[in-house]
């Protein structure tokens, strides 16, 4: 069974949201078109309570981008975004939902941020995703979303260090780069781990 998993294709993360990733929105009729060549399809969503420890705004006289100790981990501050039930936190409503069995949260530990679908920041609690996968047979994963040298990085690595192959469709993903290179240090770093980087054009012809 084929199955792809989608990284946080939420309006905060795309032009206009709250935290946008440039071109974020170009990824959505890709990634619809690519749904339909998968047995099943799986998502996250990034899912924190408003005054969330990774915000800046919950840390006076910090700002966006600062770096702080949160709980003993390393942790960037952004914007509030994907606050939940709020519309940031919401898909993009050009994706396609109509495929997606699952949808797992995560970041929702106001303490704890979680990059990975799998885990938050400090590996310290599961989100479920590996349990559902397990409990559906899965043992290839195909990868896309938002962004790449964040959330779908640490999703991939954490799916390579649970046994999964693992696929990263390159061009249905785009990266926050908050630092010049960070997207390309990514895709090193997870080829480095076994990833296989693949573009949608080999999945789609």
């Amino acid at each position: 069974m084929k199955t792809l998993l989608l990284v946080d294709i939420q309006n905060d993360f795309v032009p206009g949201g709250a935290l946008a990733v440039k071109e974020g929105d170009k990824i959505v009729p890709l990634v619809n078109a690519l749904q339909n060549r998968f047995d099943r399809v799986v998502a996250t969503k990034d899912w924190h309570p408003a005054g969330h420890g990774s915000f800046a705004s919950s840390h006076p006289g910090r700002k966006v981008g600062d770096i702080i100790e949160l709980n003993g981990l390393s942790q960037i501050l952004w914007p509030d975004h994907c606050i939940q039930n709020s519309p940031g936190a919401e898909f993009h409503p050009h994706l396609d939902t109509t495929h997606i069995e699952k949808v797992i949260f995560k970041g929702t530990d106001p303490g704890i941020d979680s990059y990975s679908g799998f885990y938050d920041n400090g590996r310290r609690k599961a989100t479920g995703l590996k349990q559902y996968l397990d409990a559906k047979g899965v043992k290839r994963l195909y990868v896309c979303g938002l962004a790449t040298d964040y959330c779908v990085k640490f999703t991939v690595l954490d799916a390579l260090a649970e046994g999964f192959e693992t696929y990263l469709i390159e061009d249905a993903c785009r990266g926050v780069e908050l630092n010049r290179g960070d997207v390309a240090r990514a895709l090193d770093e997870m080829k480095a781990g076994g990833c296989h980087i693949i573009s949608s054009a080999e999945l789609l012809a």
